[in-house]
């Protein structure tokens, strides 16, 4: 049956939660309260539909997810395994967006187009990608495998895999961090991103310092030598 695969995806989507969210309790809490679960649930549903052609009914179903999750993913949109969608609320997952396996959304994510264009106008995100809280992601960008998207950060070019991208634009840095605990569970801490213009401040900050305390050495080495100087013209 066509519907045999979405609800396999389904049952994944539900246990990915457990390790990834803390708050999550037992199995029957995750599927009468997640409105993430509920959604994905019925986008799994309406891509089946989508993909067999029953294209008015998977965008009806698609509309009363919305309406009762407070989440936006349009049928056409491809998403893989375990996807987990924490809180969810506004969220918006475009037509043509595409996103891999083990991916982690937080609320306030979109995944937008940015053209008229009726091909690819949408994001494709790889495995194991953690997009923010209020992340803007637009356009047919690839975001790859490992990335991390900081909260409220806006992408408009590509991000390479394991990269970690910050502010409005997006900046990329890079970081050596391996984002899986011990026992093979995401990090979860988004919140731990490197802040580029930081270190460049602290970096100025601490050579001024040095540069300071050079010319108190040069001006104490002066006086010096000014003293020595008067003491043999006497």
């Amino acid at each position: 049956m066509t519907s045999a695969k979405p609800f396999a995806q389904w049952r994944e989507d539900i246990a990915c939660v457990r390790s990834r969210d803390p708050a999550a309790r037992g199995t029957l809490e995750i599927v009468l309260t997640y409105p993430g679960v509920h959604a994905l649930f019925y986008y799994r549903l309406a891509h089946a539909l989508w993909c067999a052609g029953a294209r008015f009914a998977a965008r009806l179903l698609s509309w009363f997810a919305r309406l009762v999750t407070n989440i936006d993913i349009h049928p056409g949109a491809t998403i893989g395994a375990r996807c987990f969608i924490d809180h969810g609320a506004g969220v918006v997952i475009g037509e043509t967006a595409e996103i891999g396996h083990d991916v982690t959304l937080y609320h306030g994510v979109t995944l937008g187009g940015v053209s008229w264009s009726t091909g690819k106008r949408h994001p494709t995100l790889g495995n194991h990608v953690l997009v923010g809280a209020g992340a803007k992601i637009l356009g047919p960008v690839t975001v790859g495998d490992g990335a991390r998207v900081g909260a409220n950060s806006v992408v408009v070019e590509d991000v390479p895999a394991a990269m970690t991208v910050v502010g409005i634009p997006g900046r990329i840095v890079r970081d050596g961090r391996e984002h899986r605990l011990a026992d093979g569970r995401i990090d979860l801490e988004h919140h731990l991103i490197p802040d580029p213009v930081g270190q460049v401040l602290v970096l100025m900050l601490d050579r001024i310092a040095f540069l300071e305390t050079q010319v108190m050495h040069l001006r104490g080495a002066q006086r010096h030598r000014h003293r020595f100087n008067e003491e043999i013209n006497r």
